[in-house]
């Protein structure tokens, strides 16, 4: 009985199966995948370019009015501008009032919320940049089985009928490529940038918190 299930059940025939969709869907699927990458870049740089500011003058100007305890024009310096340390200072100059440790923890409290925002997005950049390559090896690996079936069903083709279908299987790891570069990129780069405007934040809070004590 067994035999006859194994008999009547081939493995190999049946996920074979898988290549008769062809390699087009693969290509398909980093073609989309190519796009919502490029969007997330779009998104990240729009969103990082707003909080671009002349750092060294920032520090200038809010260090003077530290010095002169000048706490109204330190809230309206920070107004000026959505970068995450100007909203990060924000929230400790409203907190005030209640103590340096209020101040502390309303700062720490709005960056690890802020870092959150700032990390949106670049998990599909990261994930894009790792599987992308596969899934267009996976393509090739199709590609390349669709190929020596064919040369199996017409051997008179020889040579040729293979490295044509090899030569289109490996496009799929080619796009996989051109995927996965931009968004290995574009992930480090985003991951600087938080790491950066979240260092400076944490550096300047600091130096708030110091003229308060």
């Amino acid at each position: 009985m067994d035999g006859q299930a194994n008999e009547g059940f081939d493995i190999v025939q049946n996920l074979m199966g898988i290549s008769a969709l062809g390699t087009e869907w693969v290509l398909w699927l980093l073609i989309i995948l190519s796009i919502c990458s490029f969007a997330v870049i779009l998104e990240r740089g729009i969103f990082f370019f707003k909080m671009k500011m002349d750092m060294f003058d920032f520090t200038e100007k809010l260090t003077k009015l530290l010095e002169a305890n000048d706490w109204d024009a330190v809230k309206k310096l920070c107004e000026t501008s959505p970068a995450l340390v100007c909203q990060t200072i924000l929230r400790g100059v409203a907190a005030r009032g209640r103590g340096m440790h209020a101040m502390e923890e309303s700062m720490n409290g709005f960056l690890i919320g802020h870092r959150q925002k700032m990390d949106q997005g670049l998990v599909i950049l990261g994930t894009l940049g790792n599987n992308a390559p596969f899934i267009g090896l996976f393509g090739t690996v199709l590609g390349i089985i669709i190929a020596f079936r064919d040369l199996a069903m017409n051997p008179q083709g020889g040579a040729t009928v293979v490295m044509r279908g090899i030569s289109e299987a490996l496009i799929a790891t080619a796009v996989g490529l051109m995927v996965a570069i931009p968004a290995v990129i574009a992930y480090n780069f985003f991951q600087r940038l938080v790491k950066r405007h979240v260092s400076t934040a944490e550096a300047l809070s600091r130096l708030v918190l110091s003229h308060k004590a």
